[in-house]
């Protein structure tokens, strides 16, 4: 399992709310930090998250692809927030 989605679970996220995370990094990254602080994930949790996310980028692609999301939107946000 991914460590994302593994951490997710451990903190009790349910599945619905993963892939809404999910769905709405892909759509737009900036909107997922407010879905990810509605989550009630303590701080001392959260920061090691944000710190996994940081520094293996690759975990979100894979997290993506585990849920059966699209990366290809991902892909497309991050253009649009160079532009």
């Amino acid at each position: 399992m991914n460590p994302i989605i593994k951490l997710l679970k451990e903190e009790n996220i349910s599945d619905e709310k993963v892939a809404e995370l999910f769905q709405t990094l892909t759509a737009n990254p900036l909107a997922a930090m407010a879905v990810v602080q509605s989550l009630g994930i303590a701080q001392e949790k959260l920061q090691p998250l944000m710190m996994l996310v940081m520094s293996q980028p690759n975990l979100v692609k894979e997290a993506v692809e585990e849920l059966g999301l699209d990366f290809s939107k991902v892909e497309e946000a991050k253009a649009k927030l160079k532009q």
